[in-house]
């Protein structure tokens, strides 16, 4: 598709009807319904419809076709009124009949008729359109009804009113059509992957790393060293009150952690915990509210600067993208959903909550159904309704929150990874459909490590359909689009924040190759002491080294160190004696792998002796209790598990003697419960003596990031360069 030229609008071209975005539920919402554009005129019409107004009609409701002469005729009908009216009391000057008589229509001035025009159903509650003649005769009180019953006009952008942005004012100077001269070269520079990194703070606990592309002001975005406080984020007066209850129980990592949102810049936070959860979602929640605000009365003033200007007047506003969505979250599960829209209600106080009662009764779950003895962060996670298909839609007016919107007249998208992609995907009845997709400019990707647990791979298919120059145009006016939308320089502007409890590779995938904001990216992260200072366990624990090639070897040499080093010693030396070869626990990362030593265990001539058993997150509840009940009477001697098994369901295993790691978790709170839970729960029960007890670790140079989390930020760079290969700890 050729790229988009700039200019008022797209003349002569006549788009198609269009579907539109999907509802909450699994098998997707009703269709919308999209009308063509129609020619545009030299000149910009003074109350043309903005583009952020509903381009799809309700189900069930017509709309009304009128022609711009009957608007016309009533508000000659209205001025001649008041007219009269002013002539029985003629010392009373009313300056409102005098603003009224400069804004006539040019119909009734001789002029070719206007064409008819379809309005559509208005929501009084929208203050996202367009004043016109037909709303009230007096463009001023038009302004005060949208902006001042707002009760936010004296706080709003005064930057975009005076041409001179502020210095700290960061959604303007982030958003603003910027001199290409001026972004070109650091276009360039990240494409050519140049960034200067340099270290913007460090705490007791957490260490931050802030990376800019190369030709960025010498002055940093945020204007002073550390973190920024609440006066400089600009936010709308509604969300004051709760972004200084927040601010005043923030430490010095959420204060950063804020000062890089508010700042627009990219930003990786692997320090998510049970402690800063709330406060996470929390920012999120504000941030996202407060750019879909500040979008909107953006628009507001160009759309009164558009209605008050001449025809001889040259005036563009390019304040808009190609269609409405601005903000997308993706979330684990539909209770995760919840918690967010919670988090955003209490933030805005809407008088209004239209579908709020679909929404709990499809998303909410209040009944318990988790047991007791469960960890706290699994019951964080799949407390209430864990169900990991949904998508939904919101709209923001002035004093209502729309839930399950169509996604074209939707502000956020709420949706699961799976939710979104099958949205995107379309089936045999639906068309591939991405084009919503097109102007999001704040992405938010919450619980990382449990979307990990999930499918990563629907969440960069989502990336890559980011920011995408659309098919059609949704009811677009080109006229109102920034520049650098149309230039196709999107993805430069757009901010992407993901929160995770821990990093991992996927998560520094994204960072290095989707993360390129003008703005720059920081990755902020913990720490860590190491799992094992943390056990309190005397337990034996043996970390193991094999070397490899090249990385795509390293699967074979893995499996091969595993099977000649470690199970054949376990083998053989359970020969002369039976109980040592039982209660032995290998816990394997991937299924790949699980299925590559389950099949090598059930054929191997070597291991034909040996009974053995398998729980994997695909094991049937059944077949996994007899497998644990198995494994506990000695009937199986080994035991196979999987961690994302481990994930989904925490089993509390009996029976554990010794414990051999196929590779290190990802979490380092399964390494404590897995190999200082379990063997210690062997020794109080007095299976197994406390120094016949132990755990084997099997690593290499790839498995970094999950070593610095289990052996501490100060050992784990020993293990990876230490001539020997073999550590134990104890």
């Amino acid at each position: 598709m050729a790229p988009f030229r700039r200019g008022k609008s797209a003349a002569g071209r006549v788009y198609p009807a269009t579907r539109g975005g999907f509802g909450g539920s699994k098998d997707g919402g009703r269709q919308g319904h999209r009308g063509a554009i129609k020619k545009s005129t030299t000149t910009r019409n003074k109350f043309q419809t903005s583009r952020l107004d509903d381009t799809v009609n309700d189900p069930g409701k017509e709309s009304d076709v009128v022609s711009e002469e009957a608007v016309s005729r009533e508000g000659l009908e209205d001025l001649s009124s008041q007219e009269e009216s002013s002539e029985s009391d003629a010392d009373v000057e009313n300056s409102y009949n005098v603003l009224l008589q400069t804004l006539i229509p040019t119909s009734s001035r001789g002029e070719p008729k206007r064409k008819r025009r379809k309005l559509e159903p208005v929501d009084e509650s929208d203050p996202v359109r367009t004043p016109s003649l037909s709303d009230s005769g007096d463009l001023d009180a038009v302004e005060g009804e949208e902006l001042e019953s707002h009760g936010e006009s004296d706080d709003e952008d005064q930057s975009d009113t005076d041409g001179s942005p502020e210095r700290n004012d960061y959604f303007t100077r982030h958003f603003n059509d910027t001199n290409q001269a001026d972004v070109s070269p650091r276009i360039q520079a990240m494409d050519d992957k140049h960034w200067v990194t340099e270290n913007s703070g460090t705490g007791s606990h957490w260490r931050s790393t802030l990376r800019r592309p190369v030709g960025f002001p010498a002055t940093k975005l945020n204007g002073e060293k550390g973190a920024l406080g609440l006066k400089n984020f600009k936010l709308k007066s509604k969300f004051e009150k709760g972004a200084e209850q927040l601010f005043s129980k923030a430490d010095g990592l959420m204060k950063q952690l804020a000062s890089s949102i508010f700042s627009y810049q990219d930003v990786l936070f692997a320090a998510r915990s049970l402690d800063n959860a709330d406060a996470v979602r929390s920012l999120a929640a504000l941030h996202a509210l407060n750019h879909i605000h500040r979008t909107r009365d953006k628009v507001l003033r160009n759309n009164v600067k558009l209605a008050r200007s001449t025809t001889d007047e040259d005036l563009e506003a390019r304040d808009q993208g190609f269609t409405r969505p601005k903000v997308l979250m993706l979330l684990p599960t539909r209770q995760s959903c919840v918690k967010m829209v919670n988090t955003m209600t209490t933030l805005c106080a809407p008088e209004q909550q239209e579908n709020k009662k679909r929404f709990q009764e499809s998303y909410a779950n209040t009944e318990e159904n988790l047991a007791v003895d469960k960890p706290e962060d699994f019951k964080e996670l799949f407390g209430g309704n864990d169900d990991d298909m949904f998508r939904l839609g919101l709209k923001f007016t002035r004093k209502t929150m729309k839930f399950f919107s169509q996604f074209y007249s939707s502000d956020m998208v709420l949706a699961s990874p799976l939710g979104l992609r099958t949205a995107l995907e379309g089936d045999g009845k639906k068309k591939q459909d991405y084009d919503f997709l097109s102007s999001i400019e704040i992405i938010v990707i919450d619980q990382g490590e449990a979307l990990a647990m999930q499918n990563w791979d629907h969440i960069e298919y989502i990336l890559e359909h980011l920011n995408l120059q659309p098919k059609e145009a949704h009811g677009c006016d080109f006229g109102r689009v920034r520049n650098w939308y149309l230039d196709g320089h999107a993805k430069y502007y757009r901010q992407t924040l993901l929160f995770s409890a821990f990093n991992f590779p996927s998560l520094n995938k994204i960072y290095t190759q989707q993360m390129l904001n003008l703005a720059g990216k920081i990755k902020l992260s913990k720490v860590y002491e190491g799992a094992i200072i943390n056990s309190g366990s005397s337990v034996q624990q043996t970390f193991s080294r094999f070397d490899f090639s090249e990385p795509a070897s390293e699967p074979d040499n893995r499996f091969s160190y595993f099977t000649t080093g470690m199970l054949s010693s376990l083998i053989k030396g359970s020969s002369n004696n039976q109980s040592r070869q039982q209660g032995v626990l290998v816990f394997i990362p991937l299924y790949a792998d699980f299925v590559r030593i389950r099949n090598y265990l059930a054929s191997s001539t070597s291991t034909q002796h040996v009974s053995f058993g398998s729980v994997s997150e695909y094991t049937s509840a059944r077949e996994a209790a007899s497998a644990r009940s198995h494994f506990l009477t000695g009937r199986h001697s080994i035991l196979l598990y999987t961690e994302r098994a481990h994930h989904f369901r925490r089993y509390r295993l009996k029976g554990v003697r010794k414990v051999i790691l196929y590779g290190l978790p990802e979490n380092p709170v399964f390494y404590q419960e897995i190999v200082i839970e379990y063997l210690g729960s062997s020794i109080a029960e007095g299976r197994i003596e406390p120094r016949l007890a132990g755990a084997r670790c099997l690593f290499s140079k790839l498995d970094l990031l999950k070593l610095e989390r289990i052996v501490g930020t100060q050992r784990y760079r020993t293990l990876l360069s230490d001539k020997g290969d073999t550590f134990e700890f104890t």
